[in-house]
């Protein structure tokens, strides 16, 4: 198809290119002389007087008269009537003055409104000469204000037979053109049936608009439209051209499949569309904005930068794996070709011609014709592809439906699940670079309380009345509720219109309100954390990372409170795992030591025990205490082994000093404590260092014995209490602890946290009351009472009165090493606090 449509072509660029490229046709331009005059139109003698010079190199002034005198040898072999023809530009009037030997004048004068007849096919203007060329003895030709003389790149004597059959042979070319291309614009308007792409309607405008100006540059229209020749038909062609460099780039960026091309050489496509636009336009304001021959070279390099572009494109293209940039290629690629060269032949580095001409219309034809041919194949192509479509969408509507629903959706409280927040997520990050939005993460606090107080059917109905919260807030404020499964859900909020802003308020409505559930109620509690992207991230993994981080120092910070990522939460858990990485050595070293603080018993005025609290004697940061490293205590591959590393510490000091130290309280892990064989683990290290399990107290908090493996915990403690070991619950009255929990739990020292102990003194706050209450409770379940915290005497004998024997605090001695406190008699610590 391709070859047949190449040799048809090439057959009618022969034939319509004359063997000899310009036959006998003589040039002017060449041996022209010039001379310009500030006068009105001058006479003949007035003109034959003027200066005239033949130095290319001298730019004259156009500001009234330009003379050309042209050379009258030259012309000597022509016979009557014979035309002068010179390429059109712009221009107020054009005079013609021929003197004969005898001295016989003859005189042509046309304004540029006046140009009919005038203009010929070829985009020239074509002026009869009756004397022969040998009766002539000068000719002169003038332009009143013409824009540049440079611009007249052509100025040839003709016979008359030979201006005829130029002129013949454009009007078939033009004819050929013309059919080609309005056959092609008919063609891919009817083709579509209603379905249009950019790339065709890009097409259609860059068909018109190519159209349009192979009509006027070359005159044709002039033979439909009187007057539209000469400077008219120059400002126009102008315009057209801009036009052409306009849509010409839009089509091939809109050609080439998605995302095959950088952005850059779009936005470089796109801004050079502009750019020769915008020289087009300005180049026909006829000089009132720049001169005219700056624009014209301006107009003229815009074209070459657009067809670099379009090269860069297609090899951009090609190298990618493009299908549809071979049609281009073909169809377009002897366009830009000669186009390029018509440049080149404009700033005079080829010799003015027709062949360029002709061969450039009948390269636009052929290109019609092509992408013509490569419209209807991809037409097909797509009109087929989407009845296929068509037909299996219809087909698997129900089915997949189904099945993404099943993907994507929670089936116990109806919003998305994990996998619809990863789309959602990823699709925000893609689409919204430029449109800022929060990521909300939110953990229901103490769930399995729930489930193990009241069973798993109503957590399931807590777990679907916060759902049903999440989702009318978010219908609201047009956000994205999803649960990520268990006791996690996540919103997805955009920033515009203050929506995030307007969500984390709602969420907070949400803590403490009550939920009921048949005589049951309860204080709902949820732990959020925050990220916005693109500030603290723009890849979906280091947004949800981000705001993880933020919800997890929600949690440490005391549960029931909203917290937004900042990098200093980076910065912390950076530090973390370089403590966590050095942990290793530091337990090759001894660095990780126990410093003990003495538990008194007031009554007897004696140290009963002493709790253990860890230490790190850092080499680089000094001694630091669990609260800036005791992340890695709970950190899965290096947290277990730290534990027990502390463990034979404590035993160690055991062991060693059986009758200074009764017994020794260590704070525990779930970690340490979960796990079918924790207890024994436990109890095998007693024994390795002969230690009576009397001695050790192991010391947990209330989020350890409500934690997730809570079941495992308690059974661990069974197994130690069971064996002797003592169990206290340290911090008791900050966290959910219960009755039940007591009674599910062998506890035998219940632990006053610190913060109800420094309120005492404080009568507005009540502490004194609460204190007395879990003193008269410790009692009554024949448990022994510990307050922490106790800095001073006027809280010592506050708990005095209040019936707590056994204390603890800085007023008995601070944290220490063991061989700075032993041998150290109560009366000595008491004195020296």
């Amino acid at each position: 198809m391709f070859g047949k449509v190449i040799r048809i072509f090439a057959l009618c660029v022969a034939i319509l290119t004359p063997e000899c490229p310009a036959l006998a046709a003589v040039p002017l331009l060449q041996s022209t002389c010039f001379a310009v005059t500030d006068t009105a139109l001058p006479s003949t003698a007035e003109v034959e007087r003027l200066r005239y010079t033949c130095d290319r190199s001298v730019r004259p002034d156009t500001r009234r008269w330009t003379w050309l005198r042209l050379d009258a040898p030259a012309i000597g072999r022509l016979p009557r009537e014979w035309r002068l023809i010179v390429d059109q530009t712009r221009f107020e009037r054009v005079a013609l003055i021929t003197i004969k030997h005898d001295g016989t004048v003859t005189r042509l004068d046309r304004r540029w409104t006046e140009m009919h007849g005038i203009g010929a096919p070829g985009g020239v203007l074509r002026f009869p000469v009756e004397p022969r060329g040998n009766e002539i003895r000068a000719v002169y030709l003038g332009f009143e204000k013409i824009d540049d003389l440079a611009l007249v790149r052509s100025v040839t004597a003709a016979t008359r037979e030979e201006a005829a059959q130029s002129h013949d042979r454009w009007l078939i070319l033009m004819g050929l053109f013309s059919g080609t291309l309005l056959s092609a614009f008919a063609y891919n308007v009817m083709i579509d049936r209603g379905r249009r792409f950019p790339f065709q309607r890009w097409y259609l405008a860059w068909i018109a608009i190519a159209l349009a100006y192979g009509l006027t540059w070359s005159n044709v229209a002039g033979l439909l439209i009187p007057g539209l020749v000469g400077p008219s038909a120059v400002t126009l062609d102008y315009i057209l051209v801009g036009l052409l460099v306009a849509a010409g780039g839009m089509f091939f960026l809109s050609l080439v499949e998605d995302r095959l091309l950088p952005r850059w050489l779009h936005r470089s496509g796109r801004g050079l569309a502009g750019i020769g636009l915008l020289f087009g336009l300005l180049a026909a304001t006829d000089g009132a904005v720049f001169h005219p021959i700056l624009m014209d070279r301006l107009l003229n390099l815009s074209v070459m930068a657009s067809a670099i572009m379009a090269f860069l494109g297609i090899a951009y293209a090609i190298r990618r794996g493009s299908r549809v940039v071979w049609f281009y290629v073909i169809g377009w690629g002897p366009v830009i070709a000669i186009f390029a060269a018509r440049v080149l032949r404009n700033l005079g580095m080829f010799p003015q011609g027709d062949t360029l001409d002709i061969a450039m219309f009948a390269a636009l034809a052929f290109e019609a014709i092509i992408l013509s041919l490569a419209t209807s194949d991809r037409f097909r192509a797509l009109c087929n592809e989407l009845e296929l479509a068509r037909q299996s969408r219809e087909w698997g509507l129900i089915e997949a439906e189904k099945l993404r629903s099943a993907a994507l959706t929670d089936p116990l409280t109806g919003l998305g699940n994990r996998a619809a927040f990863q789309s959602a997520l990823q699709t925000h990050v893609a689409t919204r670079r430029d449109a800022p939005f929060t990521l909300f993460l939110i953990d229901i606090d103490h769930l399995k309380d729930v489930n193990d107080r009241h069973g798993h059917a109503v957590g399931d109905a807590m777990l679907c009345h916060i759902a049903s919260r999440l989702a009318a807030l978010t219908e609201t404020h047009g956000a994205i509720p999803v649960r990520l499964g268990g006791d996690e859900f996540a919103i997805v909020a955009a920033d515009a219109d203050d929506r995030s802003a307007l969500v984390e308020a709602d969420l907070m409505q949400l803590q403490g309100a009550i939920w009921h559930h048949g005589t049951e109620q309860r204080a709902l509690s949820l732990s959020i954390g925050s990220a916005r992207c693109p500030v603290d991230g723009r890849e979906p993994d280091l947004l949800y990372r981000n705001a993880d981080l933020a919800l997890y120092q929600a949690k440490r910070l005391g549960r029931s409170r909203h917290h937004r990522y900042d990098a200093a939460l980076r910065t912390l858990l950076e530090v973390s795992t370089a403590f966590a990485q050095e942990a290793e050595l530091a337990m090759q070293r001894d660095e990780f030591r126990l410093y003990l603080q003495p538990l008194v018993d007031l009554q007897e005025d004696r140290v009963v025990g002493y709790e253990g609290l860890l230490r790190w004697q850092h080499p680089k940061h000094g001694l630091l205490i669990p609260s800036q490293f005791g992340d890695i205590l709970v950190e899965e591959r290096i947290g277990p082994r730290v534990q027990d590393h502390v463990l034979d510490i404590a035993l160690g000091l055991l062991r060693d000093n059986p009758m200074e130290i009764p017994y020794l309280c260590v704070n525990f892990t779930s970690a340490q404590l979960s796990g079918p064989v924790a207890a024994k683990r436990v109890l095998a290290r007693l024994e390795h260092f002969q230690v009576s399990p009397a001695a050790l107290c192991v010391e947990v908090t209330e989020g350890v014995m409500l934690g997730r493996a809570a079941d495992g915990v308690i059974g661990t403690l069974h197994t130690l209490h069971d064996a002797g070991v003592r169990i206290a619950l340290d911090d008791f009255g900050t966290g959910y602890a219960s009755l039940s929990h007591l009674r599910q739990v062998p506890v035998d020292t219940l632990k006053i946290d610190r913060s109800f102990i420094a309120a005492l003194e404080h009568e507005s706050d009540n502490a004194e009351e609460i204190v007395r209450a879990i003193i008269g409770l410790a009692h009554g379940l024949g448990k022994t009472v510990v307050a922490e915290g106790v800095e001073n005497e006027a809280q010592m004998n506050i708990l005095i009165e209040l019936g707590c024997r056994f204390v603890q605090g800085y007023r008995f001695g601070r944290p220490a090493p063991w061989r700075l406190l032993a041998p150290t008699p109560t009366a000595q610590i008491v004195a020296n606090s």
